[in-house]
């Protein structure tokens, strides 16, 4: 036999070998990988063998990168987006996996519930301006988006246009329905100022009103079955551990105690508090619970827990009633109060306290 054929039985010989060898790498793995089989219809049977692949491996202190659900039997890369199906080669199908579909869903709420901020508007300018944040918020709160065909207002109709701090609810059809049984009014403020909101909601709407003052007392002599009263306040931050019964609560915790998941009207005058609950509102969720919203607003200061330069401020107020308007709301009507100053800075055609009625346009029961 000539060199060449020596060649070229040497060269046979070791891909046999080679191919021996992989073989038994292979007979090898299926026995000790500890990831789940998978047979065929001919019979063979494949190991699935999870692999890692994460670019950024363990993040320091040998935790997880984020919250990614496992994905032990997955392939390498592979990405769920849901409930998913999968078929593997010779014919396999694979299993049913919800579970990953659950966790991002999971993930997903987790996120939405732990927003911390609204989102900021872009300057009116271009940049802070004082000037140029004022006429736009005045602007935005002066002009109504929503009609309404039958109205309940604070006094007779011919009146409603020029009362101070005034007040306007929808009363049709498509908003209440009768058949789930009485709206409900909720009505916070103090030194009774909401005497007219919660008679009227009461005799004339038919709802089941509830005030809210921690100063009120009973008064001799006053039906008081028309209206329940109650000794707290509305906040926006969580009550302290061994409060008492009448310690201020969220919205939330205050629906979830009188057995409401939802509420018709909410009327609030929070003498400067408004801002800070009507963020938590937007934040945890509790804004899609009600369907028509009055709040009386004050602008000659920031507010509680509110800061920043005059120009942020008011950039703030309205980032979040644009977040209101974001949710559905839409404006029904805005009443001017006494006073003309923003921020300490008298100023014309504008006022300090602006009550203003809103629709939750997504409402459903």
């Amino acid at each position: 036999m000539g060199s060449g054929g020596r060649l070229y039985c040497a060269f046979i010989s070791a891909c046999l070998v080679v191919l021996g060898m992989l073989l038994m790498l292979q007979v090898f793995v299926g026995f000790r990988a500890p990831g789940p089989r998978w047979v065929t219809k001919d019979g063979v049977t494949f190991t699935i063998i999870s692999i890692d692949n994460s670019r950024d491996g363990a993040q320091p202190g040998g935790g997880a990168r984020g919250n990614q659900p496992e994905r032990s039997g997955s392939p390498r890369g592979f990405e769920t987006r849901g409930a998913v199906f999968l078929e593997s080669e010779a014919g396999v199908l694979w299993d049913y996996m919800p579970q990953f579909y659950q966790d991002e869903n999971e993930n997903f709420t987790q996120k939405q519930s732990d927003r911390s901020q609204i989102d900021l508007q872009p300057w009116a300018g271009g940049q802070p301006s004082f000037t140029a944040e004022v006429q736009r918020f005045i602007e935005y709160i002066s002009t109504t988006q929503v009609h309404c065909a039958r109205e309940l207002t604070a006094g007779e109709p011919q009146e409603e246009k020029v009362l101070a701090g005034s007040w306007t609810v929808c009363l049709e059809g498509w908003f209440l329905n009768r058949e789930v049984g009485p709206c409900v009014a909720y009505s916070f403020s103090l030194d009774q100022k909401d005497a007219g909101f919660v008679s009227r909601m009461a005799s004339l709407a038919g709802c089941e009103v509830h005030q809210f003052d921690p100063g009120a007392r009973p008064v001799p002599g006053r039906d008081e079955r028309e209206v329940k009263r109650h000794q707290t306040w509305l906040d926006w931050r969580e009550p302290k551990h061994g409060s008492r019964r009448n310690t201020p609560k969220k919205l939330g915790l205050i629906m979830e105690s009188l057995g409401h998941h939802k509420v018709e009207f909410v009327q609030a005058d929070l003498e400067s508090a408004e801002w800070k609950v009507l963020e938590n509102l937007v934040l945890d969720g509790t804004l899609g619970r009600i369907q028509q919203l009055v709040v009386t607003v004050h602008l000659h200061w920031a507010g509680f827990e509110v800061g920043g330069s005059e120009a942020g401020v008011v950039r703030f107020w309205y980032s979040l009633l644009k977040e209101l308007q974001g949710a559905g709301y839409r404006l029904l009507h805005s009443a001017t109060g006494p006073g003309h100053t923003i921020l300490r800075h008298r100023l014309a055609g504008v006022s300090s306290t602006y009550t203003l009625s809103w629709v939750n346009t997504r409402w459903n029961y």
